[in-house]
């Protein structure tokens, strides 16, 4: 990624605000006269930016991923009752605390004169000109949301390489008559996870978007076939699942439609950033269509192969079709075309606070360097945990219930502290019930899949 387009993904003019040394309270929605009058979308740097509709594909992409696939799945464990049900309020969650951190994102970037701001900037500013206890903690925050978005989106991404890799192996082995180790199909995409993750632009990986979500939709299409053709409703369907399954179903369905972590990157590099929230607006655009794919792809998934459904869907189609064989090396191939955007996140974060330590004579190379350090850090990871279960569930509980649910809500409730908390404190009692409901999914969610991975390895 250039320069120009690297500040402006990043927020450079942050710095600029937070060498400040005067700080007050700022209300949120109470602006002055002069707060009006700056506009930060015409403050941009849109040498690099997106349309809406490259917008619509980074975000569509970064929700339709592995994640869709284990939808069955995810209903599995929660029953087709109140797994159908939560899959969609779960759905409406995201997407509100989405908007919630992208308009407080706003309103802090009118009050600082800021054209734009990152995920962790949003949260430093929130706490920096919040109630005056909490004003001391805005460089922790900065830092935490920073670490929480690079673990988030590592984890995410060997879960990508687990995928490609399970689904290369179906076929292959078929094909071939053999029995190769997962672990050594893992090793083979090594080249293609480094030149990935070279791309250093986001503009440049539209046309992998594209092309991923092309594969992506065909290889639906066809999932929803072997799904639909003569469907016998499966004789072991629950409506509701076992209390104890809940976690993991919530964290499943977590892991699978949040994609916060590329929301503001996505919002900062587009030309018209002001379409991506309000309705249609590029994000209510996006969110219907994920939630719906999910919620048809989920129940109808779970209808037809009951509990016999396997952590990916595809792997439940017969791989003596070459029909069955195409769908599974296509949306392995999509998955693979995600990983650059995928990766983008956690890079460009640790790129940023790497940059000014190397020599400027060097940064080229020194950038090159931590990219494949990185892309091969997801292969090890990979190698250590080859199994789709237990890894979805304990990405999804411990780093999506935190950055796609607890960090918006307590962003949104500070910055409204002072006298914007709304009739009866209504948004206080809101984001409270969004947190509490984020750390259900930490806890328990996290606890069950590190017992799974226990038990994968006696």
């Amino acid at each position: 990624m250039g320069n120009d387009s690297k500040e402006q993904a990043t927020g450079s003019p942050m710095q600029e605000f937070n060498s400040s040394t005067k700080i007050a309270a700022v209300v949120i929605g109470d602006y002055n006269e002069k707060d009006q009058l700056y506009n930060p979308f015409e403050h941009r740097n849109k040498k690099n930016a997106n349309s809406d509709l490259g917008a619509v594909a980074h975000l569509l992409k970064s929700s339709l991923g592995t994640g869709i696939l284990a939808m069955p799945n995810a209903i599995k464990n929660g029953g087709i009752l109140f797994g159908g049900i939560g899959t969609i309020i779960i759905g409406m969650i995201c997407a509100h605390c989405v908007h919630i951190l992208v308009r407080s994102s706003h309103v802090l970037c009118k009050r600082t004169k800021t054209p734009q701001m990152t995920y962790a900037e949003t949260a430093e500013a929130a706490f920096l000109y919040g109630p005056k206890p909490v004003r001391p903690f805005s460089n922790v925050s900065r830092i935490f949301v920073n670490a929480a978005l690079c673990a988030t989106y590592v984890g995410g991404s060997c879960v990508y390489v687990v995928f490609i890799s399970t689904s290369i192996k179906q076929v292959a082995d078929y094909n071939s008559g053999m029995d190769i180790p997962i672990r050594m199909y893992i090793l083979t995409l090594i080249p293609a996870v480094i030149l990935l993750g070279q791309v250093r632009n986001l503009k440049y990986l539209v046309p992998f978007s594209m092309i991923a979500n092309i594969c992506m939709m065909v290889g639906f299409s066809i999932t929803l076939y072997y799904i639909f053709i003569g469907i016998q409703i499966s004789s072991n369907v629950k409506l509701l699942a076992s209390v104890e399954q809940l976690p993991t179903f919530f964290a499943t369905v977590l892991f699978a439609i949040e994609g916060i972590g590329v929301v503001m990157p996505v919002e900062n590099s587009m030309a018209n950033p002001q379409r991506f929230l309000g309705c249609p607006g590029v994000l209510n655009i996006t969110m219907t269509i994920v939630v719906s794919l999910y919620a048809i792809l989920g129940v109808f998934g779970y209808l037809t192969y009951g509990e016999e459904v396997r952590a990916s869907i595809t792997l439940n189609i017969p791989i003596e079709d070459l029909l069955g064989q195409a769908v599974k090396l296509l949306i392995a191939l999509a998955v693979l075309f995600t990983y650059g955007l995928q990766y983008y996140v956690p890079l460009e974060i640790m790129w940023k606070g790497l940059k000014d330590k190397c020599s400027h004579k060097y940064q080229g190379v020194c950038e090159t360097v931590l990219r494949i350090v990185m892309a091969l850090l997801t292969v090890v990871v990979a190698l250590i945990v080859p199994e789709l279960d237990p890894f979805i569930s304990l990405v999804g509980s411990i780093f999506f219930s935190i950055l796609g649910i607890s960090i918006p809500a307590i962003v949104e409730t500070i910055s409204c502290w002072e006298g914007h908390l709304g009739a009866f404190k209504w948004r206080l009692w809101k984001n409270f019930i969004l947190v509490m409901f984020s750390l259900f999914a930490l806890i328990f969610g996290s606890w069950i899949s590190i017992l799974d991975i226990i038990k994968l390895y006696r």
